[in-house]
């Protein structure tokens, strides 16, 4: 079987497994969630261990198969905020280029930055979240017969929960706004650790193009994420559609530099005797009781990467590459 054959197998058995997650998801389960999130892993992997066709044919047969099973519309959105994002997070780690165009020593290969595609997923993550609110017609109509169906379903389970129309009001413009920015910062995490476990499971395989990346170290936020950051701040003071897009931008690469300050707790820690206990309080702290996050967001914000392509993984000798086929 001739390579082209099989990405082309791998990838059509990737966007069946694909399909077949979001197909799980969409009935009502404890591990729905987990079942949507484990959606991007196929493609991820199909791109990372094969080639950019099998990604690409991964998109498309999890697409048709969607669209056969469920409708054209799921199908569309699961390609705008899973599956397209999959394939292109796997695409940009398998770019890599000669070592000494960037200064590094000479017959060995510079893989595309980790903190450039931190920065990826944060824009494509945003991307797909303006598409589909615009489709959806996200807005306040929108978030009124979302918080009145939350409201009913509480007052199934609860019939003495009667809250005030003043509450009930102030509710839906808190989730008019926060719902972009929750939705963005969690989409980015799962598309990260996605692309993390899939990685993993590459190399486990001998797979991988791409050697392990030291993400403690290399795990920043380029200085263009902090002006998107800015650009979001300013337009969150906007009415209407431009200051959702403002909250989906702080929801999206607020939470990239979140990463990063964990990240740099990790790199800090190293070595140190109690690092494991350090490293379970930095994290239940932060499930618990979520304020942590400020203090793991300004760390990032304030150790922001240069943008260049010197801090991805080196493997050598080798020819570079600028994309896989």
């Amino acid at each position: 079987m001739t390579q082209q054959s099989t990405s082309l197998l791998v990838g059509l058995l990737a966007g069946i497994s694909a399909a077949l997650l979001l197909v799980s998801a969409g009935s009502p389960s404890g591990i729905s969630f987990f079942l949507f999130a484990a959606a991007a892993l196929p493609v991820m992997i199909a791109g990372l261990g094969w080639s950019n066709l099998a990604s690409g044919v991964a998109v498309l047969s999890a697409m048709a198969v969607l669209a056969l099973t469920i409708s054209v519309q799921s199908a569309l959105v699961s390609a705008i905020t899973t599956l397209a994002p999959a394939a292109w997070i796997a695409h940009l780690s398998n770019l890599a280029r000669p070592a000494e165009e960037i200064g590094g020593p000479e017959g060995a290969v510079a893989w595309y930055p980790l903190s450039d595609i931190l920065l990826s997923v944060c824009g494509v993550v945003c991307v797909g979240l303006f598409a589909v609110g615009l489709a959806m017609g996200y807005g306040p109509a929108f978030v009124s017969d979302l918080v009145d169906l939350f409201v009913s379903v509480l007052q199934e389970g609860n019939p003495t929960y009667q809250p005030s129309p003043e509450g009930i009001e102030e509710m839906k413009n808190f989730f008019l706004f926060a719902l972009p920015a929750i939705q963005a910062a969690m989409w980015v995490l799962i598309l990260f650790a996605g692309w993390y476990i899939a990685s993993a499971i590459v190399r486990a395989s001998g797979r991988a193009k791409r050697p392990k990346d030291d993400i403690p170290a290399t795990l920043r936020m380029p200085r263009v994420g902090g002006l998107a950051l800015a650009a979001g701040v300013i337009a969150s003071f906007a009415p209407g559609g431009i200051g959702l897009i403002g909250w989906t931008l702080i929801g999206a690469f607020g939470i990239g530099f979140v990463a990063a300050g964990f990240a740099i707790v990790h790199e800090r820690t190293r070595g140190k005797p109690a690092r494991g206990l350090m490293l379970f309080a930095a994290y239940a702290t932060t499930i618990l009781f979520t304020l942590p996050l400020g203090f793991f967001f300004f760390m990032g914000l304030f150790e922001t990467a240069r943008s260049t392509s010197g801090n991805g993984p080196l493997s050598g000798p080798g020819p570079g590459q600028n994309s896989n086929t």
